[in-house]
């Protein structure tokens, strides 16, 4: 959506968020039990552990990748696909509290590299190629990093909340969160 005829897309703005989603999970979510963090609204949905897996295999393979192969090569090729389930299928038994720490680790080089294309501001509108959607422009894919993440964030608050759905009460009817 454009406010007054301008889009909204600041790459100063995006960074704001993306530097403290780790944080901001860790406050959220380290220490808890994995009552907390292994609950999930019902078969076919992620819990707040899930989440995070998501989130940094999209460090891993998404955002600087994808960003990169675009400026790289524009709109010659599709970027390749992206399996958005892959985390799932993932064995491994890190804690909880050492995926936290990979995210925000993974996430600053991320953001390093972000600050350190040169030049960056003026290929916001460069276009590369979605394997499914097509033509994009690089600043639609840093605003869905940024807005990806406030996705999860969301999803991970809700997913908690859902945890005591039964036991609010008649308080229910004030709670959105607790609303699908």
């Amino acid at each position: 959506m454009e406010r007054n005829g301008n889009r909204n897309f600041k790459l100063r703005e995006a960074i704001e968020i993306l530097e403290r989603t780790p944080d901001t999970l860790d406050a959220l979510l380290r220490g808890l039990s994995s009552e907390w963090l292994n609950g999930n609204e019902g078969e076919g949905t992620w819990n707040a552990a899930e989440v995070v897996d998501h989130l940094i295999d999209g460090e891993e393979k998404n955002w600087i990748p994808r960003l990169t192969f675009i400026l790289q090569k524009g709109e010659s090729k599709p970027f390749p696909p992206i399996d958005r389930f892959a985390h799932l299928s993932l064995s491994g038994d890190l804690p909880f509290e050492k995926k936290l720490e990979i995210f925000k680790t993974l996430r600053m080089k991320n953001l390093a590299t972000l600050r350190s294309m040169p030049d960056l501001e003026n290929h916001f509108e460069k276009k590369g190629l979605h394997p499914a959607f097509g033509p994009i422009r690089v600043r639609e894919l840093i605003s869905t990093w940024t807005v990806h993440d406030l996705t999860h964030i969301s999803q991970i608050s809700r997913v908690l909340a859902n945890r005591y759905k039964t036991d609010v009460g008649p308080w229910i009817e004030y709670l959105s969160i607790l609303k699908k």
